[in-house]
C-alpha cells in the first residue's frame, strides 16, 4: 500500500532553519507550502519550487498581520487537493532584536517580538485549525531563551519574553486540539548557524532541522504541550 503523502507548512520559509525544514520535507516526499513575507523575493524558495513543480508551494504570509493571515488561512483550500487536511504545521518565523540593554528599552521592539513571535503563532493555529488533520501535529520553534527557570542573565530582554509567552500559548493550544489527537509542542533547535543565531552558532541548520523533525515524527497526543529540543530532551518552562 502506498504511504499518503504528507501535507506540511512552514513559516518564515525563506531563509535558514525555515529554508532547511523546506529541503528536508520536500527529499521526504511531502507536499509543502512554504510561507513568507515576500515570496517573490525568496530566490531559494523559487529555486526548490522549481525543482519539485507541484510540491511546493509559496504564499505570502506575515505572521503579525490580522489581515495577512486572514488571507493566508483564505487560500489555502485553493491550493490543497480536496480533502486534503494539514499534517504538519511549523511555526518557525521568529524575530530577534539585538542590542537591547536594561535602561533604554523601548515599547516599539517589546511589542514586534510579541506580536511576531507569541501572537502571531497563537492565531495562525487558531485560524488554520479546521484545515489541520485529526492527529496533526504543530510545532512551535521556541527557544531555551524562553525558559523562565533557564533565566540566568540580563539579555535579548524582547525575543524571551516573547518566547515565554509562545510557550504559555503552546500549552493552551494542546489543551484546545487534544480531542483531535492533534499534538502541540514547543521546540528549541539549539543554537543555530543561521543570521539570527550567527556564525559562532553550535549547530548547522540542517543538523537542527534533521533532529527536529525526528522529534516530531515520534511525537504523539500524550507529548502534546511539551517542552522540547531538537535531541527530544525535555526542557524546563
Amino acid at each position: 500500500m502506498d504511504t499518503p503523502i504528507r501535507t506540511s507548512i512552514v513559516t518564515g520559509a525563506n531563509r535558514g532553519l525555515g529554508l532547511e525544514f523546506v529541503r528536508q520535507l520536500l527529499a521526504r516526499g511531502d507536499h509543502v507550502l512554504a510561507a513568507c513575507r515576500q515570496p517573490g523575493r525568496a530566490t531559494d524558495l523559487n529555486a526548490l519550487a522549481g525543482e519539485h513543480p507541484g510540491r511546493l508551494h509559496l504564499l505570502p504570509l506575515d505572521v503579525a498581520d490580522a489581515r495577512s493571515r486572514a488571507a493566508f488561512a483564505a487560500e489555502l483550500p485553493l491550493v490543497l487537493t480536496d480533502g486534503v487536511r494539514i499534517d504538519l504545521l511549523v511555526n518557525n518565523a521568529g524575530v530577534l532584536h539585538s542590542g537591547e540593554r536594561f535602561g533604554n528599552l523601548g515599547e516599539a521592539n517589546l511589542e514586534h517580538s510579541f506580536r511576531v513571535n507569541a501572537m502571531g503563532p497563537l492565531l495562525l493555529v487558531q485560524a488554520l485549525a479546521p484545515l489541520l488533520a485529526d492527529g496533526a501535529k504543530v510545532a512551535n520553534l521556541s527557544s531555551q531563551l524562553g525558559s523562565i527557570a533557564g533565566c540566568g542573565r540580563f539579555g535579548t530582554p524582547s525575543y524571551n519574553i516573547s518566547k515565554a509567552a509562545q510557550n504559555m500559548a503552546t500549552a493552551l493550544l494542546a489543551h484546545a486540539l487534544r480531542e483531535r489527537g492533534i499534538a502541540v509542542v514547543a521546540l528549541h533547535p539549539g543554537w543555530v548557524q543561521t543570521e539570527m543565531g550567527g556564525e559562532q552558532a553550535t549547530e548547522t541548520a540542517t543538523e537542527s532541522a534533521t533532529g527536529l523533525l525526528g522529534v516530531i515524527d515520534g511525537l504523539g497526543v500524550d507529548d502534546s504541550g511539551r517542552f522540547l529540543d531538537w535531541r527530544g530532551e525535555e526542557l524546563a518552562w
